[in-house]
């Protein structure tokens, strides 16, 4: 009996201290969820959020280091049909064009046109064009902007200097293109039909030349920097082709092949006139004197093929 009861006892004693233990727990986490659900103060959040990383100033990739983003296409990259000391020239040429004259400056020996008729009708062909492309060079030779263009060259010299590096010498329709363009204008600055001695170097006063002094081994020399009036080739912005070629007329007289007259009487032929008070147009051809002559104002430029050239393709973009 006594045994029972103290079994009894101790029973309701583990019974009360269990609920004691589950109530004080419960107590305390109504505490703790009562400070969770407590409002937090703004600059609490600002804090918070100052502490966590912004993806919109990261510089990490956003789809992992594996990923590249992908470079800009690149630009296709085309060839030119000439070398860049050359000009490329494309172009329909005309056997005859009118050009009238209505004002000369010399009007006995009618060299020098200072001004042409300007007519609707000008620079029409009127007979069949012919399709030329070529490259010329850009200069006189040397072909290099700021030096002193060659004189004292026979059409020989020419011929020779232009093979030596795989060009040729210019034919008269060539060089006539060139210099006059499309729209065939007698002058190849300006608009094309009023003579400018401002635009390249021409109209220079004439120096009466000793021929004996200059081919005169002694002499030559001295007589030769007496009579000089050239200029550094590019020296004149304005004195520029339809083309892009430069010093076309004036500076120095060009060789050129006789093509147009069917190399009669010589094969050579002299363009663009020099810097005295002569034509200096892009039209006439001097053909009064042959392959071995040579004076104190001629030189010349080269032309040479210009190949067909195909776009090339872009580099591939790097992965």
């Amino acid at each position: 009996m006594r045994r029972s009861r103290a079994l009894s006892l101790f029973g309701w004693f583990l019974t009360m201290l269990a609920v004691a233990t589950v109530t004080a727990r419960s107590h305390a986490a109504d505490r703790s969820r009562s400070r969770l659900v407590q409002p937090v103060s703004s600059a609490a959040v600002n804090s918070s959020l100052r502490l966590l990383p912004q993806p919109w100033k990261t510089d990490a990739p956003l789809l992992g280091s594996f990923a590249k983003v992908a470079p800009a296409p690149a630009v296709l990259q085309v060839a030119t049909a000439c070398p860049p000391e050359m000009v490329e020239v494309d172009g329909d040429y005309c056997p005859y064009v009118e050009q009238k004259c209505v004002r000369w400056l010399d009007p006995a020996t009618h060299l020098q046109c200072a001004e042409f008729d300007k007519l609707a009708t000008s620079g029409k062909c009127a007979m069949k064009t012919e399709h030329k492309h070529f490259c010329v060079d850009r200069y006189e030779w040397p072909n290099k902007v700021g030096a002193m263009p060659v004189s004292m060259a026979s059409w020989n010299d020419a011929k020779a200097s232009c093979d030596a590096v795989g060009k040729r010498l210019c034919s008269d329709t060539e060089w006539t293109l060139s210099c006059e363009g499309q729209d065939r204008r007698p002058y190849p600055y300006g608009e094309g039909y009023a003579r400018d001695d401002q635009a390249c170097n021409i109209d220079k006063p004439y120096i009466l030349p000793d021929a004996v002094k200059i081919f005169d081994p002694k002499t030559a020399a001295g007589e030769l920097a007496r009579l000089d009036q050239r200029e550094p080739s590019g020296s004149r912005n304005s004195c520029v082709s339809p083309y892009g070629v430069h010093d076309m007329v004036g500076n120095v007289d060009e060789w050129v092949v006789n093509v147009s007259q069917a190399g009669k009487p010589f094969q050579s032929g002299l363009k663009g006139g020099y810097w005295g008070p002569v034509r200096t147009r892009c039209r006439p051809m001097t053909t009064a004197h042959d392959e071995k002559f040579r004076y104190y104002q001629i030189g010349f430029r080269c032309c040479g093929e210009a190949h067909a050239v195909e776009p090339l393709e872009a580099p591939m973009a790097s992965r």
